[in-house]
């Protein structure tokens, strides 16, 4: 999956496979996760925030299933 550098404080990078509906997001602190079952919607709403962080906060942590994958 291509992840993208994003401008965050919390995010390094953001990737997404519309196939899958798989959304993994790289942290700053080293941790990468993977969100299932994720809608296309969701992504483009978290690329076109202003806080990517208060998006995932408020918009996938806890609506979707997910795994640490480092």
């Amino acid at each position: 999956m291509e992840m993208t550098p994003v401008s965050s404080t919390n995010l390094a990078s953001v990737g997404y496979d519309p196939t899958t509906h798989v959304l993994c997001i790289e942290f700053r602190n080293g941790g990468v996760y993977e969100y299932y079952n994720v809608p296309e919607s969701e992504y483009q709403g978290l690329m076109s925030a202003s806080s990517k962080g208060a998006y995932h906060h408020q918009h996938i942590k806890g609506r979707y299933s997910y795994s640490r994958i480092t």
